[in-house]
């Protein structure tokens, strides 16, 4: 579904990556690990089309979509739960499930659906859809983070580190939903610092270090691997 090769971006005369190739087939959760500012989230934000690539390529379904806009490829099947949740403050839980279906026709009775359906998915956006996004819990705006990322109908899921911050209960269940959206057929790259619950739910994964990919292999593997448990899991 997915192949990115020798893809380099750079912050002026800083190469946030260089080189990076991988790779995403349908159906897969495919987990991106390492430390921070290792390049994760640029990776995230160069296939969303948020950071231009200096070099290399980025083929989506068949597609070289390195040099398409965001929007264009939101449209393609493309869609993006930021770090840091980024929900529309001011705006109700409601209304931010809405504007995560922006490109589709307003009239669309399957939106309701949609918004019916991410419902079910985390009962406590029910609860609160008409609460502004602004003062949900930092745990229920990363449900809504990923319930709107999900209302755009995305072949693609792109989740940016979903437990940054937040207690160990709701990181418990957002990889809950996680494992049920895997179950569905959603095809995810995720991006996630605790790699130990990242590498439980991934079919496979790879490391990225200042930039680089410096391993890869199934989810599996890397659990077992003592190199990557030292570095990132902990040696016990």
């Amino acid at each position: 579904m997915l192949t990115i090769k020798d893809l380099a971006v750079n912050y002026g005369a800083i190469e946030a990556l260089r080189g990076v190739s991988l790779e995403v087939k349908a159906g897969e959760v495919v987990t991106i690990i390492g430390g921070n500012g290792a390049g994760k989230s640029t990776l995230m934000k160069a296939v969303s089309g948020l950071e231009p690539a200096f070099a290399g390529s980025i083929v989506f379904e068949g597609e070289d979509i390195t040099a398409l806009a965001a929007h264009h490829r939101v449209a393609r099947g493309i869609s993006q739960s930021p770090e840091g949740r980024q929900v529309f403050a001011d705006q109700s839980v409601r209304d931010n499930l809405l504007l995560g279906a922006y490109l589709r026709k307003a009239s669309d009775p399957s939106i309701e659906e949609d918004v019916q359906t991410q419902f079910t998915t985390f009962p406590r956006l029910r609860e609160r859809q008409q609460q502004l996004a602004g003062t949900l819990s930092g745990g229920e705006q990363q449900m809504l983070a990923i319930a709107r990322a999900l209302m755009a109908r995305p072949r693609l899921l792109l989740l940016d580190e979903p437990s940054l911050g937040l207690a160990p209960l709701i990181v418990k269940e957002i990889f809950s939903v996680i494992r049920t959206l895997k179950e569905s057929g959603v095809t995810i790259l995720l991006v996630e610092q605790m790699a130990n619950q990242a590498l439980k739910v991934a079919d496979r994964a790879y490391v990225l270090k200042t930039g680089e990919i410096t391993s890869s292999g199934t989810a599996r593997a890397m659990l077992d691997d003592p190199a990557v448990r030292e570095a990132y899991l902990g040696k016990h």
